[in-house]
């Protein structure tokens, strides 16, 4: 069994992903902002815990991961809001709790980021700004020591899972459903090799398992 915090854990990648890993046996504590929130998460097998990501200080964040052996960044500011809360809780939020996980001693960080932000765009658009602030939390992610790896999914869509994946460093822009996504995820939190890899994906032809063990396979 192995101790997972969700940041976000209220997120449908999150409720997706905390099904995965509870079925599997895994223990997960889903950091949730909203107390009306619990049940949700409790039904979907997680254990909810209470926290503002944008408010909480070190000692706090920290708290909140011991015991855990691996954090997954799926909180975000969502569609609604505006540039500031990009940059409060797509960048601050995921920067500090890297900086948490150290504290805590998490040392598996896994970043649920977005395909654009190699080179994300200079404009003044709400997109453009969380594209901005993605991309300066994986690079501060990136580096630092802890065994993390970045997941940049394309559009997200709430079609039923297939499955099958095209996983890269880079692949060709479509979509993807956020249940194949959190299948990816629960994927790469059991193979420690896929540690270091900054990878994007799309649906596509591979079973999600072949593709994680692929990328993740040792070089020789």
């Amino acid at each position: 069994m192995t101790r997972i915090a969700i940041a976000g854990g209220h997120g449908q990648i999150a409720l997706h992903l905390t099904r995965l890993l509870a079925a599997d046996g895994h223990e997960v504590r889903a950091l949730i902002r909203n107390p009306d929130h619990r049940a949700d998460v409790e039904d979907a097998g997680g254990s909810p815990h209470l926290i503002d990501l944008e408010d909480a200080g070190a000692d706090e964040l920290a708290s909140a991961l011991e015991g855990c052996d691996v954090l997954v960044f799926a909180a975000g500011a969502g569609p609604g809001s505006g540039a500031a809360r990009k940059e409060t809780v797509d960048y601050g939020a995921a920067v500090a709790l890297r900086d948490a996980c150290s504290a805590a001693g998490v040392r598996r960080y896994v970043m649920v980021s977005a395909m654009g932000t190699d080179d994300p765009p200079d404009g003044d658009d709400v997109f453009d700004v969380y594209l901005r602030a993605k991309s300066r939390a994986d690079a501060a992610l990136a580096d630092s020591d802890l065994d993390w790896t970045i997941i940049r999914p394309g559009r997200l869509t709430d079609e039923p899972s297939t499955g099958r994946v095209a996983l890269a460093r880079h692949v060709d822009a479509g979509e993807i459903p956020r249940a194949d996504v959190a299948a990816v995820l629960a994927a790469v939190i059991e193979r420690p090799a896929s540690a270091g890899l900054t990878l994007e994906v799309v649906s596509g032809d591979e079973d999600v398992a072949d593709a994680v063990d692929r990328v993740a396979r040792p070089s020789s």
